[in-house]
Protein backbone atom coordinates (compact mmCIF):
# COMPACT_ATOMS: atom_id res chain seq x y z
CA UNK A 1 0.00 0.00 0.00
CA UNK A 2 1.43 3.28 -1.10
CA UNK A 3 0.44 6.64 0.45
CA UNK A 4 0.10 9.53 -1.95
CA UNK A 5 2.02 12.76 -1.65
CA UNK A 6 -1.11 14.75 -0.74
CA UNK A 7 -1.84 12.33 2.13
CA UNK A 8 1.69 12.81 3.50
CA UNK A 9 1.27 16.56 3.22
CA UNK A 10 -2.02 16.41 5.12
CA UNK A 11 -0.46 14.26 7.88
CA UNK A 12 2.47 16.65 8.33
CA UNK A 13 0.12 19.65 8.26
CA UNK A 14 -2.04 18.17 11.03
CA UNK A 15 1.03 17.28 13.12
CA UNK A 16 2.41 20.82 12.66
CA UNK A 17 -0.95 22.34 13.53
CA UNK A 18 -1.22 20.33 16.75
CA UNK A 19 2.37 21.24 17.71
CA UNK A 20 1.72 24.94 17.03
CA UNK A 21 -1.47 24.99 19.10
CA UNK A 22 0.30 23.24 21.97
CA UNK A 23 3.17 25.76 21.89
CA UNK A 24 0.74 28.67 22.03
CA UNK A 25 -1.28 27.07 24.85
CA UNK A 26 1.88 26.37 26.88
CA UNK A 27 2.78 30.07 27.00
CA UNK A 28 -0.66 31.50 27.81
CA UNK A 29 -1.09 32.60 31.43
CA UNK A 30 -3.07 30.02 33.36
CA UNK A 31 -3.55 31.85 36.66
CA UNK A 32 -4.01 35.41 37.85
CA UNK A 33 -0.88 37.35 38.71
CA UNK A 34 -0.23 38.50 42.29
CA UNK A 35 0.04 42.14 41.28
CA UNK A 36 -2.97 42.14 38.96
CA UNK A 37 -4.58 45.49 39.68
CA UNK A 38 -7.31 45.24 37.04
CA UNK A 39 -9.66 43.00 38.99
CA UNK A 40 -13.03 44.17 40.26
CA UNK A 41 -11.82 43.98 43.88
CA UNK A 42 -8.80 46.15 43.06
CA UNK A 43 -11.00 48.71 41.35
CA UNK A 44 -13.25 48.85 44.42
CA UNK A 45 -10.25 49.33 46.73
CA UNK A 46 -8.91 52.19 44.63
CA UNK A 47 -12.36 53.75 44.43
CA UNK A 48 -12.82 53.54 48.21
CA UNK A 49 -9.39 55.09 48.77
CA UNK A 50 -10.17 57.86 46.29
CA UNK A 51 -13.48 58.68 48.01
CA UNK A 52 -11.86 58.65 51.47
CA UNK A 53 -9.22 61.13 50.37
CA UNK A 54 -11.81 63.36 48.72
CA UNK A 55 -13.83 63.31 51.95
CA UNK A 56 -10.78 64.11 54.08
CA UNK A 57 -9.99 67.14 51.91
CA UNK A 58 -13.67 68.18 51.78
CA UNK A 59 -13.64 68.10 47.99
CA UNK A 60 -11.20 71.00 47.74
CA UNK A 61 -8.63 69.13 45.69
CA UNK A 62 -7.66 68.71 42.05
CA UNK A 63 -6.70 65.54 40.16
CA UNK A 64 -2.95 65.96 40.60
CA UNK A 65 -3.21 66.51 44.34
CA UNK A 66 -5.59 63.56 44.61
CA UNK A 67 -3.10 61.37 42.77
CA UNK A 68 -0.19 62.32 45.03
CA UNK A 69 -2.28 61.89 48.18
CA UNK A 70 -3.48 58.46 47.03
CA UNK A 71 0.10 57.33 46.34
CA UNK A 72 1.28 58.56 49.74
CA UNK A 73 -1.61 57.11 51.77
CA UNK A 74 -0.68 54.32 54.22
CA UNK A 75 -3.44 52.05 52.92
CA UNK A 76 -2.13 52.27 49.34
CA UNK A 77 -0.40 48.98 48.44
CA UNK A 78 2.62 50.07 46.38
CA UNK A 79 3.54 46.50 45.41
CA UNK A 80 0.08 45.70 44.08
CA UNK A 81 -0.58 49.06 42.42
CA UNK A 82 2.89 49.71 41.05
CA UNK A 83 1.35 50.64 37.67
CA UNK A 84 -1.00 53.24 39.17
CA UNK A 85 -0.50 56.59 37.45
CA UNK A 86 -2.35 59.83 36.72
CA UNK A 87 -4.02 58.35 33.65
CA UNK A 88 -5.38 55.44 35.69
CA UNK A 89 -6.81 57.90 38.24
CA UNK A 90 -8.46 59.88 35.43
CA UNK A 91 -9.97 56.65 34.13
CA UNK A 92 -11.22 55.80 37.63
CA UNK A 93 -12.82 59.25 37.93
CA UNK A 94 -14.46 58.90 34.52
CA UNK A 95 -15.90 55.51 35.47
CA UNK A 96 -17.30 57.06 38.66
CA UNK A 97 -18.87 59.91 36.70
CA UNK A 98 -20.48 57.43 34.27
CA UNK A 99 -21.90 55.27 37.05
CA UNK A 100 -23.15 58.31 38.96
CA UNK A 101 -24.67 60.61 36.36
CA UNK A 102 -25.33 63.40 38.87
CA UNK A 103 -21.58 63.84 39.51
CA UNK A 104 -19.23 65.63 37.16
CA UNK A 105 -16.45 66.89 39.43
CA UNK A 106 -14.50 66.05 42.55
CA UNK A 107 -16.61 68.54 44.49
CA UNK A 108 -19.76 66.72 43.34
CA UNK A 109 -18.25 63.41 44.48
CA UNK A 110 -17.65 64.94 47.91
CA UNK A 111 -21.22 66.24 48.16
CA UNK A 112 -22.64 62.86 47.13
CA UNK A 113 -20.54 60.90 49.65
CA UNK A 114 -20.63 63.25 52.64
Amino acid sequence: MEISTSTWMMIFFIISLVASIWKIWAFLPNKALEDDDRTEASEKELLALMINIIKSKRGMINEKELFSLMKSDETFDTKRYWRFNQNRLNHLLQEYYIENQETDSIQAIYKKNS
